[in-house]
């Protein structure tokens, strides 16, 4: 009675109001599970196809309804009688049916609508935590959050190039007590902008977005703002930077666009990351400190950085197995961001996971930028074990609900439950040794 009866598909908003999809499983028994799918604004080249409308008389070209009839004609015809348990045999199935290297075809939003449905709808069927269902049903590790407190880059309309300055609460024992740090951070850096007069609107990830007067002003605010709240940086508090720097890269060169307008070659790029580094020693991991495109300069950003710092590739990697064996191939990062859409099934997803482990990478599940109210990359998280993600702010509805949902599981693991805290905390010392 596990197999797949029927697939529905509806055309929802996303975080930033633009369409993405929701599409709903159910089972030959009458079980059914929602996936929503998210959508990103810094995307890499490489990533897979979210499948668009193209017709500007509807949100500008950005309706999803083609996906939508993808998924209840020709998906489900494929997928109807499919044991909705054997997840790798169902994603490949659609990998097939697609036919395209980057799920052009029917677009990864259609495709990882389904995967996800599907593997949601299994979980209710087992009586299971959709975190224990995905895998290992003796998972109690609860990830260090990075919080998204300050944004700049495409991510907000300010003078910073730089798209994200988070926090992570490593040094926490528990984690709605590191939870409790971060909100109690965010709340101190409200008041620190108020202070000085800066803007306390949130961009797209709900962090704070003030016109400011430089790229490195952000990092001085958020260690003000951990000292505020009582917490001691780079001990209870460390930091994560994502510069998105793909967005940065011109004709070889880093151009900094929204505030100095200055140039730097790759080289330049890697030694302003070194003199940031040795001036704020509380940085424990920079996401996309080169261009996706940039190769030379990620092997020498690895070189130089890769034994004091978590350098974390995103656009580079696109969370494909293929693509990320290779970068491990060629000695680039040392860990890797995993997001669901930017490879379209669950299987393929879990598959990066763990080459990162078999490989000794880190890696740090993650959100987009156009977030829905699903929680599944929390329980994901939790069913990885590799103990990061990044999800956004400790503000608006769709990022919270991740966090909410983690302080849902450590209730419901009781003693079980385990915080990835001192376990980053001590990679990272590890990794500066």
């Amino acid at each position: 009675m596990s197999e797949i009866a029927k697939l529905e598909a509806l055309e929802i908003l996303d975080s930033r109001g633009n369409p993405t999809l929701a599409v709903t499983a159910t089972l030959a028994n009458g079980i059914k599970a929602t996936a929503k799918v998210p959508s990103g604004a810094s995307t890499g080249k490489r990533e897979a196809v979210e499948l668009r409308d193209d017709d500007l008389q509807r949100y500008k070209g950005k309706g999803v309804l083609r996906a939508k009839t993808h998924v209840e004609t020709e998906i489900q015809r494929r997928v109807h009688g499919l044991d909705a348990y054997d997840q790798a045999a169902l994603d490949k199935a659609l990998c097939e049916l697609d036919g395209t290297p980057n799920k052009a075809r029917l677009g990864a939003n259609a495709i990882l609508g389904v995967s996800l449905a599907v593997a949601r709808a299994s979980a209710i069927d087992r009586g299971l935590p959709f975190y224990a269902s995905l895998g290992n049903e003796s998972a109690n590790l609860i990830p260090a959050p990075w919080f998204n407190v300050l944004n700049g880059g495409r991510h907000a309309d300010n003078s910073v190039d730089f798209q994200e300055f988070m926090i992570s609460p490593v040094g926490a024992p528990r984690y709605s007590e590191g939870l409790r740090a971060a909100a109690e951070t965010f709340q101190s850096l409200k008041s620190v902008l108020h202070k000085k007069g800066y803007s306390t609107a949130v961009g797209d990830e709900g962090g704070f977005a003030p016109q400011l007067k430089s790229n490195e002003e952000p990092v001085e605010l958020v260690l003000e703002a951990i000292h505020k709240a009582g917490y001691k940086p780079g001990k209870d508090i460390v930091l994560v930077l994502d510069p998105a720097t793909s967005e940065l890269f011109e004709d070889g060169e880093y151009v900094f666009t929204k505030s100095d307008k200055s140039r730097k070659s790759p080289e330049q790029m890697i030694e302003f990351w070194k003199q940031l580094l040795d001036r704020y020693p509380e940085i424990w991991a920079v996401e996309d400190g080169v261009a996706e495109d940039d190769r030379f300069g990620w092997q020498q950003l690895t070189k130089t950085l890769g034994n004091r710092i978590q350098l974390v590739g995103d656009d580079n990697f696109v969370t494909n197995p293929t693509i990320f064996r290779r970068g491990i191939k060629d000695g680039i990062a040392n860990a890797i961001l995993i997001k669901l859409n930017q490879i379209g099934t669950l299987t393929e997803t879990l598959e990066c996971i763990q080459i990162a482990r078999d490989n000794g990478y880190g890696a740090v599940i993650s959100h987009r930028s156009g977030e829905t109210d699903d929680t599944s990359i929390a329980d994901l998280a939790v069913a990885a074990g590799m103990g990061q993600i990044k999800t956004g702010s400790t503000s608006r509805g769709e990022r919270i609900a991740k966090y909410n949902r983690f302080l849902e599981i450590e209730q419901e693991l009781g003693a079980k439950a385990r915080y990835a805290g001192a376990s980053v905390y001590e990679r990272w010392q590890a990794v500066k040794a």
